[in-house]
């Protein structure tokens, strides 16, 4: 699955409605609301939970992900070492990251790309990636119908 920075995972793309998934990907094996009243989509086989906005008129804004078979510019990364990927990122630009610890994890979040790098035991074990924000303090969608 390869991810697309500031657009998206694979085929999803931000910016689309539950019945665009819906169209490529099948229905979820899990729908539910959060307490801010976004939709969730979890796909158990792509592990990967998808969140619709409520404030934006349900579009997805968010992804959260740990299937093996991601890919950043080539790079698979999860169960990556922390320090190799981060070299292999360097090469492509990626070098800002902003460090948040708690617990066993480590979050190293690119705001530029709205990336989050969840780390554990020195390993990545999940990648996050949000719908980018833009100069006027919009969302910056980029499905288009």
């Amino acid at each position: 699955m390869k991810i697309n920075p500031k657009n998206g995972i694979d085929k999803l793309i931000f910016g689309m409605k539950q019945n665009d998934v819906i169209a490529v990907y099948g229905k979820p094996d899990k729908n539910y609301k959060d307490e801010d009243n976004n939709v969730i989509f979890v796909y158990n086989e792509l592990k990967i939970r998808l969140t619709f906005y409520e404030e934006e008129d349900l579009k997805l804004g968010y992804l959260v992900a740990s299937s093996p078979e991601l890919e950043l510019f080539g790079y698979k990364i999860i169960s990556r070492k922390i320090a190799d990927l981060k070299k292999d990122l360097a090469e492509k630009g990626i070098t800002k990251f902003t460090l948040d610890e708690f617990d066993t994890f480590e979050n190293y979040f690119n705001e530029e790309n709205w990336i989050i790098l969840q780390v554990e035991f020195g390993e990545v074990v999940k990648f996050e990636i949000g719908a980018i924000i833009n100069d006027k303090d919009e969302f910056d969608w980029k499905f288009k119908k």
